[in-house]
């Protein structure tokens, strides 16, 4: 039988004599060096420290309307186009890379409520408060003259939100309730509805293209197909959700902004209770948009902040804000991944980096891998207490920073609440239900 033993040999770390210095354990592996791990820990704690000295996001401001921006939409294939709806019912087309508006008109009676581009880029379609659809040319071809629409479509019903198919000359509204339209009709080809008063949002899944999913004023979220004759299945919620997006990667992937400062995502295959909760906001989410990766989603609330979001985290990992900005009205990610566009109350649209201390611009082979290095390096001790602590540190404007301590105490005495009524209770008496399926009451087919 072999027997194994621990083996300390005293001439490997006893002196020889007092006067003798100590003898150090040494790897003798020429690839090792016994201050690896310390150089490089340094190195982390420098770089995510520089990360944040050049967090710098803010780009610049798109000013010009003359009322509170209500709604944007971006250009299908082209990245410095952008559409902008306003209060007063005036839309503007924006050139992004110049900072310019090309084109500003009077297009609707009210605020407009919904801008799309067409699948081609060709033309975009608005709703607004007057019960009117109107198609637009894309691009002018005099300037100066008056603006005429395409085509005007007047419809029998309020309209609250409009949604374009990716590929086929269809659009889908909502108000009372939803229809779909053909963009070579004036009637509505189906009319969808659930017993409700009123849908307040809807959106087409960009991937698979004959889901649509809508938001609902009896606080629920209700799922449609266009190849079936009636809705599929909704959710309802404690509090109602404001706006929808679809994650472009997943095709059965939603999230919704809700008026309980939360955002849900869904799975469209088990909706009896979100598949994330993210929180952070300290008031009413307003709007939502996916990044085209679809790995990240962008939220504008109405306590005047952007956050930006991990799809798999509850937190989130980078929160926007200035002075002047006031409460949000809607927001997006560009289509090349590197900008965040919002609109708010007071008459602005503002860009923004979507990673704040990116380098925008062509970047040199060495500034390159020193970058990928120092994220590496990010990635490595990102766990560390003093690494953690400097990545997560955002400061925030005083009134968020107190409603984020008085939310904090909310949560922590529902807790303690619940806690305390289990521990002197029956055993099974009190349930314990998790944060996902708290704010969901049923689930309906």
């Amino acid at each position: 039988m072999k027997v194994k033993v621990l083996c300390r040999n005293p001439d490997e770390y006893l002196r020889e004599t007092k006067r003798d210095i100590h003898k150090v354990p040494r790897n003798y592996d020429p690839s090792l060096h016994p201050f690896e791990a310390a150089r490089e820990y340094t190195r982390a704690l420098n770089a995510v420290k520089l990360e944040r000295v050049f967090a710098k996001p803010f780009i610049g401001s798109l000013d010009g309307h003359k009322d509170s921006v209500s709604c944007l939409s971006k250009h299908p294939l082209k990245l410095s186009m952008l559409l902008s709806g306003a209060f007063d019912g005036e839309i503007k087309v924006w050139n992004l890379s110049q900072r310019v508006c090309e084109r500003s008109f009077l297009a609707h009676d009210g605020i407009v409520r919904g801008i799309a581009f067409s699948s081609d880029g060709e033309s975009f379609l608005s709703i607004g408060d007057d019960k009117t659809i109107k198609t637009w040319k894309a691009e002018s071809s005099i300037t100066g003259e008056q603006e005429d629409p395409i085509n005007t479509i007047v419809s029998k019903t309020v309209l609250t939100g409009l949604s374009h198919h990716r590929k086929d000359p269809v659009f889908a509204t909502c108000g009372e309730v939803c229809q779909i339209w053909e963009e070579t009709r004036n009637e509505p080809v189906r009319t969808l509805k659930w017993g409700v008063d009123s849908l307040h949002d809807v959106k087409f899944n960009p991937i698979q293209t004959n889901l649509l999913v809508a938001c609902a004023s009896d606080r629920s979220t209700i799922l449609y197909d266009t190849r079936e004759s009636g809705p599929l299945r909704k959710v309802v919620m404690k509090l109602r959700n404001n706006k929808i997006s679809w994650n472009p990667m997943e095709a059965f992937v939603f999230t919704c902004a809700s008026e309980d400062y939360n955002l849900y995502t869904f799975d469209t295959r088990k909706l009896k209770s979100p598949v994330n909760v993210h929180m952070d906001h300290v008031g009413a989410v307003v709007d939502v948009d996916y990044a085209p990766t679809g790995k990240e989603f962008v939220s504008g609330g109405y306590d005047k902040s952007i956050r930006i979001f991990d799809v798999a985290k509850g937190h989130s990992r980078d929160v926007y804000h200035t002075k002047r900005m006031q409460r949000l009205t809607c927001v997006g990610w560009s289509l090349d991944d590197k900008y965040i566009l919002c609109g708010s109350d007071e008459m602005n649209i503002r860009i923004w980096k979507s990673r704040a201390s990116e380098k925008l611009g062509v970047l040199k082979p060495r500034e390159k891998a020193a970058l990928n290095y120092s994220a590496a390096l990010k990635d490595k001790f990102a766990s560390h207490p003093q690494v953690r602590k400097i990545a997560r540190k955002r400061h925030v404007p005083k009134h968020i920073y107190n409603a984020q301590a008085e939310l904090r105490t909310v949560r922590e005495k529902v807790k303690r609440k619940e806690s305390n009524r289990r521990a002197h209770s029956k055993p099974g008496a009190v349930p314990f239900v998790s944060e996902r399926s708290r704010h969901v009451v049923r689930e309906d087919e």
